[in-house]
């Protein structure tokens, strides 16, 4: 790939949209170990750019000048204020609400405009999806209102507040450490953002989750309700609740099929062999190798379960700063693979929390986890904060796999959308400030042409393919759509990004209540929207359930695969192997075309 010019496969994109569907997806998942997505170099300097200037430059200049700090050239006396802590918290949710954080830009399928949320969740008439319609009060329906903006307004106007009020004096803080200067965020701040972004998850759990509440709304409940070093001992508990819940969910046989396709994007690794490697027998066999398994178990599972526990217990300032420097390598790594979703910022705030947390407050100076002033607040605080994740590992269908704390796992609840032949272009009536992005992609700065547009949609096909629920997706799509090879097949996540402004690989936001609001807006005949949905594989459980879906009949099919299937078969499914076998539990029969099925 050229700095402005896509990396797309050699042959022809009109004669590769013309060959069979499994034959395209042999061919780009093949591209794809070589060249990753394919984007420009130019699109991830952009990305680079955003987080350095943006985010980096951004959030320290709001923090220097709104609190009571030195100059920039006192950085070292002052970087380790709870303040500069709290204030940057509250920066990345302002940026994540906003869309400008994670899931922005060309790598999360936003191409004209980057930026997703902001213009949709200001627009009344879009879609919203509240997570419990039919339970909590005044939260039905699935059409954004003046209220819901309304209410959306006022969490970045909170968000605003908190950056710009200055730190107020902390007895607590100021007893335990004398020399500081820039006070706390006023609690009143956090509870008023907490209570906020609460009241817009119940209205709409894409703005919940697009804030990225399940990482940041513990820490900003802690900052409100807290004295200061029961708040740090807190903190340190919630980073290592994030650490170990994601690596305690890359057990199992999906984690090791993330390592290769991560590593095939990562845009500043030149080496093409270095890619090859980390699959079997590229181009004949594209499973994981050996190394993939080292890479994923030895640097990734082992290094986020026992590097967290060695910073939360270690009694000495050196091991701890080695640890620390340990974390910080892990996610600077992470972010220079700029994976899709790309939770660039997400990566760098972990990285400074690593050494803010636990360097600039060692266990031994009185921030160990025996250090709250009461007792019962370890175990009520462990308790809280380890809900969320042991609920969604054992039923991920009760909670989306980010509150699970699946970061990376490869285990997530996924979807593959078939349009039959036209069908695809009806999005664009739905209300949304994006067009389908084969036609967001001809239009913008770095234009592709019409054939190469459609090509590059097929990366996040083949994309997916490379995971273990692409080849379960796959084999019950070609069974229900006999004319595969001339539906428009796109991956569910990146038509969510155009149809609602947001995903970050959240299979929940792209279910049945998805696409029944859709067909309640455009109304699609029987066969011309099939969507195979398949939730998370639970930790206790060896399969995962799966639904087909068509627009206009609800759900037609309910069963079960085995992880261990999947994990087995080539991206494109070829003999003798063949597609993964299913045990199919319901099923519509195929002369009732009454009443719509809806489920969720």
């Amino acid at each position: 790939m050229g700095f402005l010019k896509p990396g797309p496969p050699q042959e022809d994109p009109g004669a590769l949209l013309a060959r069979p569907f499994l034959e395209r997806i042999r061919i780009l998942s093949t591209h794809w170990v070589e060249h990753g997505f394919g984007a420009p170099r130019a699109v991830s300097l952009i990305y680079v750019l955003k987080v350095a200037v943006l985010y980096c430059l951004g959030g320290l200049l709001v923090v220097r000048y709104t609190s009571d700090l030195g100059t920039f050239a006192d950085f070292t006396s002052w970087w380790d204020e709870p303040v500069v802590y709290q204030k940057l918290i509250l920066w990345t949710v302002l940026l994540e609400a906003l869309g400008l954080a994670g899931s922005w830009g060309p790598l999360a399928g936003h191409f004209k405009p980057m930026t997703g949320p902001v213009g949709y969740w200001l627009r009344p008439g879009t879609i919203r999806l509240p997570p419990w319609p039919g339970k909590v009060p005044f939260t039905a329906g699935d059409e954004r209102t003046v209220g819901d903006v309304l209410l959306y307004a006022a969490l970045l106007a909170s968000l605003v507040v908190g950056l710009v009020l200055p730190g107020e004096a902390d007895g607590a803080l100021t007893s335990a450490v004398p020399d500081s200067t820039g006070g706390l965020v006023p609690p009143l701040v956090h509870v008023v953002v907490a209570v906020l972004l609460v009241l817009c998850g119940l209205r709409d759990r894409l703005i919940f989750l697009g804030s990225r509440g399940e990482q940041y709304l513990p820490a900003i409940i802690l900052s409100a309700s807290l004295g200061f070093t029961d708040m740090v001992i807190a903190w340190k508990l919630l980073m290592v609740v994030v650490w170990l819940g994601a690596g305690v969910s890359k057990f199992g046989k999906h984690f090791t099929n993330v390592i290769p396709p991560m590593i095939s994007n990562a845009p500043f690794n030149p080496s093409v062999r270095l890619r090859r490697l980390h699959y079997r027998d590229f181009p004949r066999d594209l499973r994981p190798s050996g190394l993939a398994w080292v890479m994923g178990h030895i640097f990734g599972t082992t290094v986020e379960l026992g590097l967290p526990l060695i910073l939360l217990f270690s009694p000495n300032i050196t091991v701890t700063v080695l640890a620390a420097g340990a974390m910080v390598v892990f996610h600077l790594f992470i972010l220079s693979t700029f994976p899709l979703a790309v939770p660039l910022e997400w990566n760098v705030l972990f990285a400074f929390g690593a050494v803010f947390l636990f360097v600039g407050h060692p266990a031994q100076d009185g921030y160990g986890v025996l250090d709250f002033s009461q007792g019962w607040m370890l175990p009520v605080i462990v308790a809280a904060l380890a809900f969320f994740p042991v609920l969604g590992n054992f039923r991920p269908d009760l909670v989306s796999f980010l509150p699970s704390m699946r970061q990376y796992a490869g285990n997530w609840a996924s979807a593959t959308w078939a349009f039959a032949p036209g069908c695809e272009e009806r999005l664009n009536e739905v209300k949304a400030p994006a067009r389908i992005q084969v036609e967001q992609m001809q239009n913008m700065l770095m234009a592709y042409e019409k054939d190469a547009a459609a090509v590059a949609m097929q990366m996040p096909v083949a994309w997916r393919s490379l995971h273990s629920q692409g080849r379960g997706l796959f084999s019950v799509l070609i069974r229900h759509v006999p004319d595969i090879d001339n539906y428009t097949v796109r991956e569910a996540e990146f038509v969510c990004n155009q149809l609602t402004g947001w995903n970050f690989g959240d299979g929940h936001l792209h279910d049945i209540r998805l696409i029944n609001a859709l067909q309640k807006r455009l109304d699609f005949a029987p066969g011309e929207l099939t969507v195979v949905w398949v939730e998370s594989q639970a930790i206790h459980r060896d399969f995962q359930r799966y639904q087909v879906i068509d627009a206009a009949l609800g759900v037609i099919e309910r069963g079960t695969w085995k992880v261990a299937d999947c994990v087995e078969r080539q991206p494109w499914l070829p003999e003798p192997a063949g597609p993964v076998p299913v045990q199919v539990e319901w099923a519509r029969p195929s002369q009732d075309t009454g009443t719509l099925v809806t489920e969720g």
